[in-house]
């Protein structure tokens, strides 16, 4: 309640001239600095004639280490995953704060989001059909290395003591390292870890989205004319508000909201996206001969096959996190005694993410408004392509669309705020003030993200997430054998209690 009677404090700084003047000096502050960090982040080398981002070289690479390393986890696993999902194996009385549905939820809805729908428009506007395949590619390799930092998280997690319970990469990265008698490489890892995801998450997970919602909403009402298009503050104030109510409850409300929130909109967006895809059934083969063919040879695309394998790997990385290690902070709360079952959980959040809603937007493209050779349908491409796509069959779906991305950037803000909240615990303890004084933060940057265009700022927090990635591949990679250990004794414990119950 506290939260929610300070938030409109934020509102001083709003008057229209407040607002112009404080939009153009922080980004004109941070514009150098995003520029710097933002080459060095994303940093290309040439490869086959195109360039190729080394951070989603090693995140792919990750990925296909750790398929490999665990003899196909992903694919062994998934059985005993949906099983783990579905409570077979619960106990109650485990340690930790929510399930182990309510944790995949919360992780979903931190991957899940604006980007499944616009940014796959974006990858066939560039990469064509193509691009699509190695999408699901990087996506299946993407569930091996989720399923090792999330069993990290669980295995080296802290319990508070008030029955909070946080973990993640800060944490996995400090104690995991110190067993391999490397403390200070660990404690360097680990803080610079959290700095970034503490900032990250202010822009990526709190005001891209709180942008993106308020501009479709302003969109679908009306634009220009909307009664709300110069009223960002109170779009903003009231998902802040929503937001605080219930980030101050922690992971459980978190959890809660989450594991409502995200099976309904993600069933909202494929039951609308099956229906389209049914009404063109006849024009499925040609789509995935042309996801096929094209990924193997590409028309058009800068870099032949290297360049659409790499804008695919490119976007799969960018939407399900593999190997960037924040949703291991979600997963890291579930109720377990066992860190294996979590990573087993784990596996089905880019297979949810990727393999399955990106496949669905791409399809969807493919037999609607996708023209070979042409960037978009009729020039336009990202969320207006993907609602262009929909409208062909669904004329009132920009409707539905509206819904969908206000609720996965409410859903994407919920989650974020929890993975910044673990990385200031780590920086700065975990009282209550503590935790007060950063939730008061986030809801504030809420507000700032509906009312003000910061492209530096956004560009060098959409950095700091990916900078993040090149800590937790180090970690994850030589704390490996630590993973295949948890496996095995898994195992060998459940062989043993099957036996002694027969």
């Amino acid at each position: 309640m506290n939260l929610i009677k300070l938030l409109p404090i934020g509102l001083l700084f709003f008057s229209s001239r407040a607002v112009a003047s404080i939009d153009q000096i922080i980004d004109e502050s941070f514009r150098p600095m995003a520029q710097a960090i933002e080459k060095i982040v994303f940093y290309s080398m040439p490869m086959f004639g195109t360039e190729a981002p080394v951070i989603v070289l090693l995140l792919v690479g990750c990925g296909l280490f750790f398929t490999l390393y665990l003899g196909f986890i992903n694919i062994r696993g998934f059985g005993h995953a949906v099983r783990i999902v579905r409570g077979d194996f619960t106990d109650p009385n485990d340690p930790g704060e929510v399930s182990h549905f309510q944790a995949l939820t919360t992780a979903v809805s931190g991957t899940v989001g604006v980007g499944n729908v616009a940014h796959v428009a974006i990858l066939m506007s560039i990469g064509g059909p193509g691009a699509a395949f190695w999408l699901i590619v990087a996506g299946f390799l993407g569930m091996s290395s989720k399923f090792a930092e999330c069993t990290l998280g669980v295995k080296y997690r802290n319990e508070n003591p008030d029955g909070t319970v946080f973990g993640g990469p800060m944490f996995y990265l400090e104690k995991g390292l110190a067993s391999l008698k490397m403390p200070r490489f660990g404690k360097v890892l680990s803080h610079y870890y959290a700095i970034c995801i503490v900032i990250g998450t202010l822009g990526v997970g709190c005001m891209f989205q709180s942008n993106q919602a308020y501009v479709q909403f302003v969109n679908v009402t009306g634009a220009d004319g909307s009664f709300f298009a110069d009223k960002a503050w109170l779009v903003g104030l009231v998902l802040a508000v929503l937001t605080g109510m219930v980030i101050v409850g922690g992971i459980k409300s978190i959890a809660a909201v989450t594991s409502r929130l995200v099976p309904f909109m993600a069933l909202l967006y494929l039951v609308t996206a099956l229906i389209v895809i049914a009404a063109n059934a006849e024009k499925l083969p040609y789509a995935f001969s042309a996801i096929i063919n094209g990924a193997f040879s590409p028309e058009g695309v800068t870099g032949g096959v290297i360049g659409v394998l790499i804008l695919g790997f490119r976007r799969a990385a960018f939407s399900n996190e593999a190997g960037i290690g924040s949703s291991s902070i979600a997963h890291s709360a579930v109720k377990t005694k066992e860190p294996v079952t979590e990573g087993y959980v784990a596996m089905l959040e880019p297979f949810i993410d990727t393999v399955v809603i990106c496949t669905i937007t791409a399809l969807v493209i493919i037999v609607t408004v996708y023209e070979p050779g042409v960037t978009g349908a009729n020039g336009v491409s990202g969320v207006e392509l993907t609602s262009s796509a929909f409208a062909s069959v669904l004329p009132w779906f920009p409707y539905v669309l509206t819904v969908v991305i206000i609720l996965f950037a409410y859903s994407t803000m919920v989650a974020w705020s929890y993975y910044g909240l673990a990385g200031w615990v780590y920086l700065f303890g975990a009282g209550s003030r503590t935790k007060m004084t950063y939730n008061l933060i986030f809801c504030v940057f809420v507000i700032i993200g509906c009312a003000v265009k910061l492209d530096a700022v956004l560009s060098f927090s959409d950095s700091m997430i990916f900078a993040m990635a090149l800590a937790n591949i180090i970690g994850i990679v030589l704390l490996a054998p630590t993973v295949k250990r948890e496996i095995d004794g898994y195992w060998q414990r459940r062989r043993a209690a099957v036996s002694t119950a027969t």
